[in-house]
């Protein structure tokens, strides 16, 4: 059973997201407030609770940290905000994301939909062969909370996407990092099936 460290950017409560990780197989949860001890985790999430620039900022310190489990192979989790703050830039902020994944952050279209979009849509499984959705049915209903959407300029990191005003990507993998812009630890059966599924690729990394 694996050793999981939340990253806490101090913008809010992270209970849920904590309790769904235990609940689902992980040994041990630590909510932590820096990566000076990452190594002695199995796996890392960045939760979806905060906003992008002051994320940017507590994460700084620990880039270096941060780039190395990379690319160790530490299976890296990013949920809402934390997914989108792998990408390069975002239009919710003024500095650069962590730059680990080719891409920009957009706000939703105000003219089409109504921003923030909070509640649930249905997942449009696009790429069967990822790890955090094996299991989980195409049509499958998860929740949202958020103001923003992903624009990947890679290819085949796209695992699922929604529809909400346009189509954009909601589930995605390249090698050891996993996003999504819902949130499974409010999900329900789906969500806590998805965190099953990382917490089973953070066993396999050991």
């Amino acid at each position: 059973m694996p050793k999981v460290a939340i990253f806490d950017y101090g913008a809010g409560n992270l209970f849920s997201l904590e309790s769904s990780i235990r609940k689902n197989g992980a040994k041990q949860v630590s909510i932590i407030r820096d990566m000076d001890n990452l190594d002695e985790f199995d796996g890392l999430v960045l939760p979806g609770v905060g906003n992008f620039d002051p994320a940017i900022v507590s994460l700084e310190p620990f880039k270096r940290t941060l780039e190395r489990a990379s690319v160790g192979g530490t299976p890296i989790l990013g949920i809402c905000l934390g997914m989108e703050m792998f990408l390069e830039k975002s239009e919710e902020g003024k500095l650069d994301g962590l730059k680990m994944l080719e891409g920009y952050v957009q706000m939703l279209d105000k003219k089409q939909v109504k921003v923030p979009h909070i509640g649930w849509n249905n997942l449009i499984i696009t790429n069967k062969s990822g790890k955090l959705l094996s299991g989980v049915q195409d049509g499958s209903w998860v929740y949202f909370v958020h103001s923003y959407r992903i624009v990947s300029q890679e290819n085949g990191i796209i695992m699922a996407s929604t529809e909400y005003g346009i189509k954009f990507p909601v589930v995605i993998e390249k090698n050891n990092l996993f996003g999504t812009q819902f949130h499974p630890e409010k999900s329900g059966a789906i969500g806590e099936k998805i965190i099953k599924n990382f917490i089973g690729v953070c066993n396999k990394s050991r």
